[in-house]
């Protein structure tokens, strides 16, 4: 299909602002990799996602829904059909006594920064994480001493079927970085958390304290998709590739960060080959010197 005739047809819904065509992705991850995507729709509630959803199968068009992009990377030929972005224009948030439900393009430092400023403890692990609250939920995503399976209550999602309903944490089958909406027969709308009055000093203590941590630790001044791999049993992702002496070891523009080998970079022009390939030196090397399997924790897509 023509983009004039999926414009036209997001057009029923959507307002023109809530419409790009030919949008590159490299503007849309922080890795900033990426060809263009056909369309990328920005709807604003839950209702215009249902009506995008159900267009897009009456017509055939592919779909994909992403947050903020910060753990994909998109080859460069870009990404065919509709992508459907729920971030900055998908951000409420409603806190009543210790619950906090936010909708799942909601930035979750800025969840964070909402927590602190109700006195509420628990996310202080997620501030300074990049990414929305949903696709942290969707990926359990953690830190120092907490993840999302810790504080989400449950969540309402969208099957593709189009019926909105919600799901308890105990249905999510939460696990290391993991959870069964990864499945991706489900799109997720809103997340519930469930947190602890607390210290508002300690709170804020804690948080200042991991976001030091980081960027003492981490290569916060490059793009990357946060952390490469995957936590090996028992082991280090970045420990294992450092003392495999790949330490700033570069293909084309992408690099293992000489800060900390956990994540690779963007250091200059990097393509979606120049990535991947990279990530594949590293498992084999890592594989071949310590018998150890790597999973790559970064999200591909694209055509």
């Amino acid at each position: 299909m023509e983009l004039k005739e999926i414009y036209k047809i997001m057009r029923e819904i959507l307002s023109e602002d809530e419409i790009k065509l030919n949008e590159p992705m490299r503007e849309h991850t922080s890795f900033r990799i990426g060809g263009p995507a056909d369309v990328m729709v920005l709807p604003r509630n839950s209702e215009q996602v249902k009506n995008i959803v159900k267009l897009c199968k009456k017509h055939e068009i592919p779909f994909f829904v992403m947050g903020n992009g910060t753990n994909l990377l998109v080859r460069d030929e870009g990404i065919r059909g509709v992508v459907i972005k729920l971030a900055q224009n998908f951000n409420d948030a409603l806190v009543h006594n210790n619950i906090m439900k936010c909708k799942a393009g909601m930035p979750l430092s800025m969840a964070a920064k909402i927590a602190l400023d109700n006195s509420l403890s628990g996310l202080e692990f997620a501030h300074g994480i990049p990414g929305t609250i949903g696709g942290a939920a969707v990926m359990n995503a953690g830190a120092y001493d907490g993840e999302m399976a810790d504080v989400v209550r449950k969540v309402k999602v969208l099957d593709l079927d189009g019926n909105v309903f919600e799901l308890a944490k105990s249905q999510l089958e939460y696990g290391y970085r993991s959870c069964n909406l990864q499945k991706g027969d489900k799109i997720l709308l809103e997340v519930e958390l469930e947190l602890k009055p607390g210290n508002y000093d300690d709170i804020k203590r804690k948080m200042e304290d991991f976001s030091q941590r980081r960027k003492d630790k981490q290569p916060l001044n490059l793009p990357s998709a946060g952390s490469a791999f995957k936590r090996p049993p028992g082991n280090y992702a970045g420990a294992l590739i450092e003392q495999a002496g790949l330490k700033g070891y570069r293909i084309g523009g992408a690099m293992v960060s000489d800060k900390h080998a956990g994540f690779i970079v963007n250091a200059g022009n990097a393509s979606f080959e120049d990535v991947m390939n990279l990530i594949l030196h590293v498992q084999k090397q890592v594989k071949e010197k310590f018998d150890v399997e790597l999973e790559s924790e970064i999200k591909i897509f694209g055509d």
